[in-house]
């Protein structure tokens, strides 16, 4: 009985020892290591080695769990998202039905009545897709380079697009390179009018961000978010080609937003309405140069 309560108080001043002497212990263990590291590097990179592909499929086994949860809480939300994703688009469907059975219903109207007025429609536009080269907008000027030319039949004044929305026009065409002058340089003077009242104006540029309304009547109603298009005034382009909408009405200045901003531009269309625009071509040009 004595030999075992000995044993037991031997025991028990070991395990104090260890516990007052473990920290002790892994400092000088590894103080010992980064010694044995400096010594031999070789050898505790194996040892380094040796110990990560033993660990490795533990810690397989016990990150599995965790990727499993974090895979349901993504498939969750995921979830989610779709149904309100589906919620949305069956609202956007139901909306869209409606209005392509109210363009049917206008363009069969439109057919009537131009078939009873003899209405003859405008020639079908030609195009050239072409790519932006350069973007020469600063301070002073907002144009850029497109890498097309007189060879593929582009002259001044002709529109440019980006999508169905007007960024500008030709202003100067060579062999090779044209450059577009945007609706929002200084020297860019557009008849526009705003879509929902109809109310004519002068989309004129400042080298700013958003050009404003010029010659706007005083008793029109400009409210932010109506929208502003050509009115084919001057005929420099067709009417209803939209520009941009309403930004903003301050002290009688309005501002207008553009659709497309210029510093996203890759690709533009140049589009040749047939029209005899405002600025003559440079073989009109030389002939009255010649007369």
């Amino acid at each position: 009985m004595k030999q075992h309560s000995g044993a037991l108080g031997r025991l028990a001043t070991l395990k104090l020892l260890a516990q007052r002497f473990a920290f002790l212990s892994l400092v000088m263990a590894s103080f010992a290591l980064m010694l044995l590291g400096k010594a031999d590097t070789v050898l505790v990179e194996r040892i380094r080695l040796v110990v990560e592909d033993a660990l490795a499929p533990i810690l397989d086994v016990m990150s599995r769990p965790a990727g499993t949860i974090a895979d349901m809480v993504s498939a969750v939300h995921d979830l989610a998202a779709l149904r309100a994703e589906n919620v949305r688009l069956r609202e956007e469907n139901i909306k869209l039905l409606h209005w392509q059975t109210v363009a049917r219903q206008l363009d069969n109207e439109n057919r009537s009545l131009r078939s009873q007025l003899n209405f003859i429609p405008d020639p079908d536009p030609s195009f050239i897709t072409t790519r932006v080269i350069g973007d020469t907008g600063g301070a002073f000027v907002h144009s850029m380079l497109v890498n097309t030319g007189t060879r593929e039949g582009l002259r001044k004044g002709q529109a440019v697009i980006a999508g169905e929305v007007l960024v500008g026009r030709i202003a100067e065409v060579g062999a090779r390179v044209a450059r577009v002058l945007l609706v929002t340089d200084i020297n860019s003077h557009i008849p526009v009018l705003i879509e929902s009242s109809r109310a004519k104006a002068i989309l004129t540029g400042d080298n700013s961000d958003r050009p404003r309304l010029n010659y706007l009547s005083p008793n029109t109603n400009a409210t932010p978010g109506d929208r502003v298009v050509t009115s084919g005034h001057g005929g420099a382009f067709p009417p209803g080609v939209p520009i941009g909408v309403v930004a903003s009405v301050q002290d009688g200045i309005v501002r207008v937003e553009p659709f497309v901003n210029r510093h996203q531009l890759e690709y533009v269309t140049v589009v040749d309405y047939g029209l005899a625009g405002v600025l003559p071509s440079d073989a009109a040009a030389a002939e009255g140069r010649e007369r």
